[in-house]
């Protein structure tokens, strides 16, 4: 019997982020409808607990020979541990030293469009082991056109497989006791702005936070509440620190850390808009979890979100505070406009689903 194996790694790290999300999900719809006589089964580097990469369906993960610092060294040099498999999936860039039967999901090109927002370990760490994918992979699958369009510049030899497959949409449905669990988290019950992003320099919250900072609040001067969902990631960005900085009270920011898909659920239930103000991204799931949850959305002009959106968001350009916060005022004080979008948005994200994102990855294996 045939078998696809899937790298789950990035699971199993201390900051999922999108890529965690992704890992899991595409997963799942692969074991969920696989070709006839096919099975999938996943492994991971060594690690004691490895229930958080535990997948229905899915057999494993089976432990490598190497835990997670090392892996990252051996494969960067193109060493074993091998992977079996008669195919196999890297889910981020961390591939295994295979050439037939292997393909790697790239979910950005950061490392050089924006290397000022990675560690410097980090950018060679990724283009290294980019390069050697584009060397060995049998496909490279990129989330966007706006990412095939960066690589195909950065690697021209490797334009004919870069295969573009959109993630699909999570279902988050909206739990009974919505309104209890904002109470729990502590947050406002009269709505607030919303992020969704590991907490790091690429993801643009200072930005936003100056915008806030900017907000006309009229003759009550009450400030604009804003719920930020997500871990801290690298880069020292303190979010408490860039509030004061910006004059956003402390009252008014809420920040949350890592939530399960019930709270996510719940807290975008509670949101006016959210705002996706990153730098760069390779595609955006937040704006389309927010988009399926019909919450409004305001969106940098990074190409991957403008690609997501797909002219239902309000988009801004980057690194401009006063231009968001002109969104922003715009948006709150115009419920028919929240209206509208949120029917947009739901319309969107209608076209995206795991089953398709799965199925076309099936055909890149089989092909």
């Amino acid at each position: 019997m045939p078998v696809l194996t899937v790298v789950t790694e990035q699971m199993l790290a201390a900051v999922p982020g999108g890529t965690g999300r992704y890992t899991a999900q595409i997963t799942a719809a692969l074991a969920a409808a696989p070709p006839a006589g096919w099975t999938v089964r996943s492994v991971t580097a060594w690690h004691r607990d490895l229930s958080p990469a535990r997948v229905p369906g899915v057999a494993g993960p089976a432990r490598l020979p190497a835990g997670r610092r090392v892996l990252h060294e051996l494969w960067r040099r193109g060493l074993p541990p091998r992977v079996r498999g008669d195919r196999v999936h890297a889910c981020t860039p961390l591939a295994p030293a295979r050439s037939a039967g292997l393909v790697v999901t790239v979910h950005d090109a950061v490392p050089w469009t924006h290397p000022e927002t990675l560690t410097p370990r980090g950018v060679g760490w990724h283009r290294e082991i980019i390069a050697r994918s584009v060397r060995h992979a049998r496909a490279l699958v990129v989330p966007s056109e706006a990412v095939a369009d960066d690589l195909a510049g950065i690697f021209p030899q490797a334009a004919d497989r870069l295969v573009v497959i959109p993630h699909g949409v999570s279902a988050l449905p909206v739990p009974p006791d919505a309104a209890d669990r904002r109470r729990r988290l502590a947050l406002p019950a009269g709505g607030y702005l919303l992020t969704v992003a590991t907490r790091e320099p690429r993801k643009g919250l200072d930005v936003l936070l100056a915008a806030l900072g900017a907000l006309d609040t009229g003759a009550a001067g009450a400030a604009v509440p804003l719920v930020v969902v997500g871990q801290a990631g690298w880069g020292g960005v303190d979010v408490r620190a860039e509030a004061a900085r910006a004059g956003v009270p402390a009252a008014a920011l809420h920040l949350l850390g890592r939530v399960d898909d019930a709270d996510l659920a719940a807290v975008l239930d509670g949101a006016t808009a959210l705002v996706a103000p990153s730098r760069s991204e390779g595609f955006g799931l937040p704006v389309l979890e927010a988009f399926a949850a019909g919450v409004p959305v305001i969106s940098s002009d990074a190409p991957a979100l403008v690609e997501v959106a797909g002219g239902a968001a309000v988009i801004v350009r980057r690194e401009d505070p006063a231009a968001l916060a002109g969104a922003i005022e715009a948006l709150l004080a115009d419920p028919e406009r929240q209206a509208a979008m949120a029917a947009r948005g739901r319309e969107r994200a209608a076209g995206y689903s795991w089953a398709a994102a799965a199925e076309a990855l099936w055909a890149v294996h089989l092909g």
